[in-house]
């Protein structure tokens, strides 16, 4: 075989071993940067689910602050009213009066909140919001009325809280 020809074969053999070697060092190269965002981006996805296990935590023992503000005012005007019932030259109107006063100020807390009062007084008779605790004869009412109401019910946003309890018409 003609030497020239055996030394181009050798020069296109080193040629292409030395251009994979560095094709390869580049991948190999590309590969460890990958890895590197890989390992950057699994951090960043525990950081974020740290922080939003943290955040969940805190609403939950801090989600009521807005509504113990509110209810503070309350507690304070019950204070002032046990205390205005001890003074001398205290009336029951007066106590009346601002018991009435303190009692506004808890449903315009609880309002704020989404806290709705249930008063069904006269309104038919409906399960999924009154509690029957008696059924009576009643004449001049149409049977499924509500007659007399024990205890308001309560709703939160919509969502029962608690059932008017009431005695119903037959």
């Amino acid at each position: 075989m003609d030497e020239r020809l055996d030394e181009g074969i050798d020069e296109v053999v080193v040629e292409t071993g030395e251009s994979v070697l560095a094709q390869l060092e580049e991948a190999n190269r590309a590969l460890s940067d990958e890895r590197e965002a890989t390992l950057r981006a699994r951090a960043e996805v525990e950081n974020v689910r740290r922080r939003a296990a943290r955040d969940v935590e805190q609403a939950h023992r801090f989600g009521i602050e807005g509504l113990v503000g509110e209810l503070l005012p309350v507690r304070d005007g019950l204070e002032l009213g046990i205390r205005a019932a001890n003074e001398e030259g205290s009336t029951v109107e007066s106590l009346a009066e601002g018991t009435s006063m303190t009692l506004r100020m808890l449903a315009a807390a609880l309002e704020k909140f989404g806290a709705v009062e249930v008063d069904p007084a006269g309104e038919d008779f409906d399960p999924q919001y009154h509690q029957a605790m008696s059924i009576q004869e009643s004449e001049g009412v149409e049977p499924g009325k509500v007659l007399q109401v024990f205890q308001k019910g309560c709703l939160l946003h919509g969502r029962v809280i608690r059932p008017a309890m009431v005695i119903v018409s037959r």
